[in-house]
């Protein structure tokens, strides 16, 4: 199964912070097919004075079904350090699922697709660079569409922060 993973750090060495994420996941039933370059963006809804994030999209291969997966990213998340305080709030790292593969999944635990993501310029931006023809199974529209609506709004300020890792 393919799926694309929401990746973000604004506490730390963040961009140490987002490899060290995908190199543990790829331990566990994840194989990293191909990552997006990171953007550096302000914090968005959570407390005032944030620091700045630095996100990134993950296409990955998967024989585990959803919830498993989603265990795996809990589960890298804790072995990092993250701390659920603050809905949010500043974090070493956040874990995502974005798409699992064209599935809508509604459950207590997990949504997919991510409810918010096409609303995100920081999430479109880099799932557009590695999947713009990933359809959102919802929407029905290709990530470039989705981006492409969401640009009109020019709120958001997101600034590429290094390369796109291999």
């Amino acid at each position: 199964m393919r799926a694309h993973i929401a990746l973000g750090s604004n506490l730390g060495e963040r961009e140490g912070n987002i490899r060290s994420a995908l190199a543990r996941m790829g331990g566990k039933g994840v194989r990293v097919v191909r990552v997006s370059s990171m953007l550096e963006n302000a914090a968005v809804g959570g407390p005032v004075g944030s620091p700045d994030f630095v996100n990134a999209v993950a296409e990955v291969e998967t024989s585990l079904e959803a919830h498993a997966l989603l265990d795996v990213l809990l589960a890298v998340e804790g072995e990092m350090g993250r701390v659920r305080t603050v809905k949010w709030g500043p974090r070493v790292i956040d874990l995502d699922i974005l798409l699992y593969g064209d599935e809508v999944i509604r459950s207590p635990r997990l949504t997919v697709p991510h409810p918010e993501m096409h609303l995100r310029g920081f999430v479109l931006g880099p799932l557009v660079e590695i999947a713009p023809d990933v359809v959102h199974p919802v929407l029905g529209k290709t990530a470039s569409e989705l981006f492409d609506l969401l640009n009109a709004d020019a709120t958001t300020e997101t600034r590429r922060h290094g390369g796109a890792l291999e």
